[in-house]
């Protein structure tokens, strides 16, 4: 009998663990019939299940992993509104986006609809201009997305600390691991905070990863090796190469952006914090500009108000630079070392910070 039961427990030790399944009854209201309506599992991205809705109404239920991060989404539609699967019934209104379920979902519902308001009514206010409007005021909603995107950041981050004993943290881990680099998922990890092992946080990380440092991309393949020298005009006319600038203990960033580029801009507080915390240290930047039109470059550069020298050959994805170092998207930048080494690629938000900590120290 004992070998029975041995044998049972190693047999069952073997197995694959498998996650609990849980029933779940999602309902909702939607005041245009005819319209489908899918739930989605985002940990696939994938539709579960899709319904038309009738007499303002719409259902689903099925089976899913415990915990779970679901969404129920329009057809052809921006908006979601996220649940966990905690096997208790959710009920959803499409008309406002609000949920009626568990305290978690509920809390959850909550702050999703407080970090998406500055995207909201961003977007609000776009939808109503004209194309002509949006190319007058290109400068000004440039400014109010870069503003936009920090406050979503920081609302991330307040919930991440708020809510770090909850699931409710998962549903913000991109905007969170984008603004404290990917090095914050370790540190989830290594504190075992209750999301820690759920596979949606591992699967956000990873995306960013690979959006960042693609491994074996183009990009990545410049990691290690000695930099290639380029001249361009700065805002005056004169030429300059980044050699003048390498060496003599020097650590220099070599920052590719534009002044239409909204992330790029959202990103500039973060390169002069950085900027201002190790510039005596040896650490100095270059910027690149994508730009096409000198007017709009140099506005700016003032506007930002960046201290470093400023670069462009005013040919856009076309520029020199952008072609010697494959830069296809922005923001990116390239850092060198004081030998003329790149040393790594991509430093964004607290990323930056961590890496010029390692190098400079506090």
């Amino acid at each position: 009998m004992k070998k029975i039961f041995l044998m049972a427990a190693l047999v069952a030790a073997a197995l694959p663990t498998m996650a609990q399944q849980l029933k779940y009854f999602v309902s909702g209201t939607y005041a245009k019939d005819g319209n489908t309506v899918y739930l989605i599992d985002r940990l696939t991205d994938k539709a579960i299940d899709s319904v038309v809705v009738a007499d303002s109404k719409f259902a689903f239920s099925g089976t899913a992993d415990k915990d779970a991060f679901m969404a129920v989404t329009l057809k052809n539609s921006k908006w979601n509104t996220v649940f966990f699967n905690d096997g208790i019934p959710v009920v959803i209104n499409v008309n406002d986006s609000t949920l009626k379920g568990s305290p978690l979902n509920e809390r959850l519902t909550k702050c999703d609809l407080e970090c998406n308001a500055p995207r909201k009514a961003f977007g609000e206010k776009v939808s109503k201009m004209t194309e002509a409007e949006m190319n007058a005021k290109s400068d000004e909603l440039m400014a109010e997305y870069a503003k936009m995107s920090s406050a979503m950041s920081a609302i991330a981050n307040k919930i991440f600390k708020e809510e770090r004993n909850s699931l409710i943290p998962l549903a913000f881990a991109e905007l969170y691991i984008i603004d404290n680099g990917i090095e914050s998922y370790d540190e989830l990890v290594k504190e075992q905070v209750p999301f820690a092992s759920h596979p949606y946080l591992k699967k956000v990380k990873d995306e960013i990863a690979k959006l960042l440092k693609p491994k074996d991309s183009p990009k990545s393949a410049f990691i290690g090796q000695k930099y290639t020298d380029f001249e361009m005009a700065d805002p005056d006319g004169k030429m300059h190469k980044i050699s003048e600038f390498i060496g003599e203990g020097k650590y220099v960033l070599v920052d590719f952006w534009a002044s239409w580029c909204g992330p790029c801009r959202a990103e500039m507080p973060n390169v002069l914090e950085a900027y201002n915390k190790y510039h005596a240290k040896g650490f100095e930047v270059i910027g690149v500009s994508l730009d096409n039109k000198k007017d709009a470059w140099v506005k700016a550069v003032a506007q930002i108000q960046m201290p470093w020298l400023q670069l462009s050959d005013l040919k856009g994805f076309d520029c020199a630079a952008a072609a010697i170092y494959k830069v296809d998207a922005i923001p990116d930048n390239i850092l060198i070392d004081p030998q003329g080494k790149i040393i790594d690629r991509a430093l964004r938000s607290k990323s930056l910070h961590i890496r010029l900590q390692k190098i400079f120290g506090e």
